[in-house]
């Protein structure tokens, strides 16, 4: 029995999983506090399902807790930043390029050291224990709490940092200390840029994650705990306090999973329809097609592993513009969000919106209809067909052949979507398809993914595939998986002309089944 939440901007849903079968769901208003909407749909879909709190063998939770906090600015640590690059690491400082804003927001106090390595893991610059440690030193002085340790290279050969984080714990305990070896990938800035956002959000991570354990205790849940992460699997509770950016993105990819799971199909585009926007996604292999771009987060490029997602400004809270003689003149991208209930004419309100239109049209069933003033004759049809062309449009963006694909509605606004669509072979209506977002957080699995460039010309190249295998199958392990059901899902191998030798980057991922009684 598994409890998946997934927290929304406008609604937090719950559901219970018992193997195959969603037992019950349950749709809340988000709360301001967050923790009180995640109580008030727990109880709601446990007296729903008449299952008592102590059945529960697993917590799955999808929040936007760290994503708003990084967007809003709030509540957001200072940060001392150590940089071991040497001279290579000169030209551009830490938290180049970012906001400035944000900037003044944590006031990160950067450091630029000795150390880092080569692509072939071979040394750039001796690493040096006394400016370490002055440096730590000075960051104490400034009652800094929370350090960020990025290394050129790191991802290859993480000795560096992991000395510089024993050499700042044995001069500060009490600091937080963040290793970019344990988050990003190759790219040097980008990994850095992720390794201090993660040290900002390092007090407010383990604050929520204990929130979330006190939430559920009173309810009488004693299960395990786990957080979705931004590829679709999941983490402890305890790796999430460690690693809040890994759960930024985890919104679209609990829904897409859910998608994967309530249709049995692995390979499809899947429509996540909200209130305000439509998010369009690709199933490759029952997970979701990740971005080959950086990703911008709150104004800052990273290079996590994120979903590859087109918005759309379409949702159920779409407002529809008209000119003074009733014509349309376009939709959205403006959107009355939460308060559909309160403006749209459907609800007694006066703005006119695509909830409106569906339910004037035929295609949905709440609300009052007769409330909808009438439109000028060929308006409704003219509102719909631009709905049809904006969907089909985002399909042909995200699919990568020109073969028609099964396409995947989810979302409480899936009635906006006709049941027929260009590019798609047939649409796909699943039960239980408006709290797909929290199924997909409930029969998550446990991941891990490594990142490795290597010359061949030095290991062979099965060795070279098989410890990169093996190093993402003990970091799946780490963070809560089964070892007997860690498996290989994807590996990517690109030879990189531009370096010397027959050298290769390469990109593993590997998935589990939670362990029994893990976090």
């Amino acid at each position: 029995m598994r409890l998946g939440i997934d927290v929304g901007g406008t609604n937090t849903d719950a559901v219970l999983v018992a193997g195959r079968t969603v037992l019950a769901s349950a749709k809340r208003p988000t709360t301001d506090d967050v923790s009180s909407g995640i109580v008030n749909a727990t109880r709601a879909v446990l007296d729903a399902a008449a299952v008592s709190p102590s059945a529960i063998e697993g917590v799955m939770i999808g929040t936007t807790h760290f994503v708003n906090a990084l967007v809003e600015r709030k509540g957001l640590l200072g940060v001392g930043v150590l940089r071991l690059a040497g001279a290579a690491g000169e030209a551009l400082p830490p938290m180049s390029g970012w906001p400035s804003d944000l900037k003044r927001c944590i006031g990160a106090i950067s450091f630029q050291l000795p150390g880092g390595y080569e692509f072939d893991g071979q040394e750039n610059t001796a690493f040096n224990e006394n400016a370490v440690r002055n440096a730590a030193l000075e960051l104490r002085r400034k009652g800094l709490q929370s350090v960020a340790i990025s290394c050129v290279f790191a991802p290859i050969n993480r000795s560096m940092e992991q000395r510089a984080a024993a050499l700042v714990k044995e001069v500060a305990p009490e600091m937080s200390v963040t290793v970019s070896s344990a988050l990003g990938r190759i790219g040097f800035l980008e990994r850095e840029n992720a390794t201090i956002l993660n040290a900002a959000l390092s007090r407010m991570a383990r604050h929520v994650m204990a929130s979330f354990t006190s939430a559920f205790a009173e309810i009488g849940i004693h299960a395990p705990l786990f957080v979705s992460q931004n590829d679709g699997t999941l983490i402890s509770a305890d790796y999430a306090a460690q690693y809040p950016v890994l759960t930024l993105g985890s919104g679209p990819t609990n829904s897409m999973r859910g998608a994967a799971f309530l249709t049995g199909i692995q390979d499809a585009i899947v429509m996540d329809v909200g209130g305000t926007t439509t998010d369009i996604g690709a199933l490759v292999n029952g997970f979701p097609r990740e971005s080959s771009i950086a990703v911008n987060i709150g104004g800052v490029r990273t290079n996590f592993r994120m979903p590859d997602i087109l918005s759309i400004g379409l949702g159920g809270g779409t407002r529809i513009h008209l000119d003074a003689d009733g014509q349309l003149l376009e939709i959205g991208p403006d959107s009355v969000g939460y308060l559909l209930s309160k403006e749209a004419y459907l609800f007694g309100g006066s703005t006119l919106t695509a909830s409106d239109i569906a339910v004037k049209a035929g295609h949905a069933n709440f609300g009052n209809a007769g409330r909808v003033p009438d439109l000028k004759p060929g308006v409704m049809d003219q509102i719909l067909a631009r709905f049809r062309t904006m969907l089909e449009d985002g399909i042909d963006r995200m699919k990568t052949a020109a073969a028609d694909v099964p396409v995947v509605l989810v979302g409480g606004g899936s009635v906006l979507v006709p049941n027929e669509l260009k590019g798609a072979s047939r649409v796909i209506r699943p039960e239980h398809a408006s709290v797909a977002n929290a199924v997909g957080a409930a029969i998550s699995q446990v991941g891990a993914e490594v990142d490795r460039i290597v010359a061949y010309d030095n290991q062979d190249r099965a060795t070279a595939l098989q410890d990169v295998e093996r190093e993402a199958a003990e970091r799946a392990i780490a963070a809560g998986a089964d070892a007997r059901t860690v498996r290989l899902v994807d590996v990517e191998e690109t030879f990189l002309s531009y370096m010397p030798g027959n050298t290769v980057q390469i990109r593993a991922k590997v998935v589990g089944d939670l362990a029994v009684g893990a976090a």
